[in-house]
């Protein structure tokens, strides 16, 4: 048996799956904004799962951010009272066995190449677009991590080819930085662009209720949106080349991106025909959850 977790800035999740990927329990909690409450989260999950099954030596979680190679800390999580926290080292000297510990994008990536969207592809590019931007680079199931652990992280790219207007309705970044990608194409980033453009106090839902319904910003946000997506896109498969681009997070969920998402890539990619196929996931918010499940 397996665990994965997943650890959310708003939820936190468990999953204890057999060896061929069946579910055999799934357990949500809220999670706490403090590293204390983070990892006694984390440990409740785990003692539900073992208090029924047995103990199971098998533990994964995916997380916002990565570890640092050299200082073994937590760092670029967007949750940030993780940053500069020892978590694994924490975890599993709390519960005397091995933890694997993977940026939760590399998790949703992970699971969505082993049997998702990503399925019989060589090189999947996963993507994540919901509080937050990130994304993971699988090839044949295994994850590349890069040197600083920081692959895959597209989201703190400068959108390409920002024109004034674009560079107005848009805040800095959480990073410290101004045109991250994230700050356009994020459901909080989409939002705040929009809010600031027309005035408004609209979250990403209500937005996309108003596309809809017609409304004529609502659809003017929701075009723009799919061209920023694709700008961002066209750095991955320009410099990677994907075999296919897996969306997960809340933004993922708008049907009007797989319709025309190939056209706005075919005008920003430097080729002349292109394969890469940008596909739903298949697993939904399950995905990163059985990611870390899937790394040991």
């Amino acid at each position: 048996m397996k665990i994965g977790i997943d650890l959310g800035g708003t939820k936190t999740e468990g999953i204890l799956i057999d060896a061929g990927g069946k579910e055999l329990n799934r357990k949500r909690i809220k999670t706490e904004k403090n590293y204390d409450g983070t990892i006694k989260g984390i440990i409740s999950i785990i003692k539900n799962f073992e208090s029924s099954f047995g103990n199971v030596e098998s533990i994964g979680i995916g997380m916002p951010g990565a570890i640092s190679a050299d200082s073994a800390l937590i760092k670029n999580a967007n949750s940030i009272w993780l940053n500069g926290k020892p978590l694994k080292k924490d975890l599993e000297k709390i519960l005397s066995r091995k933890i694997h510990l993977e940026n939760d994008a590399n998790c949703f990536a992970l699971s969505e190449a082993v049997d998702g969207g990503g399925k019989n592809y060589k090189l999947v590019f996963g993507v994540i677009i919901g509080t937050g931007t990130g994304g993971g680079i699988v090839i044949d199931h295994k994850i590349l991590q890069g040197r600083n652990k920081i692959s895959g992280e597209w989201g703190h790219v400068t959108l390409p080819n920002r024109s004034d207007e674009e560079k107005q309705y848009v805040k800095d970044c959480y990073c410290g930085k101004n045109g991250c990608i994230e700050t356009y194409i994020s459901g909080p980033g989409f939002a705040s662009s929009f809010n600031l453009r027309f005035k408004k106090n609209y979250d990403s839902h209500k937005i996309l209720e108003g596309f809809k319904e017609n409304d004529p910003d609502c659809r003017f946000a929701i075009k723009q949106y799919t061209d920023h997506l694709a700008r961002g896109l066209s750095l991955v498969c320009n410099i990677l080349d994907p075999d296919v681009i897996v969306l997960g997070g809340g933004m993922s969920n708008i049907d009007f991106i797989y319709a025309n998402i190939d056209e706005a890539l075919k005008k920003y990619v430097f080729t002349d025909t292109l394969h890469t196929k940008v596909v739903k996931n298949v697993h939904g918010d399950s995905s990163g959850v059985r990611g870390a499940a899937w790394l040991s």
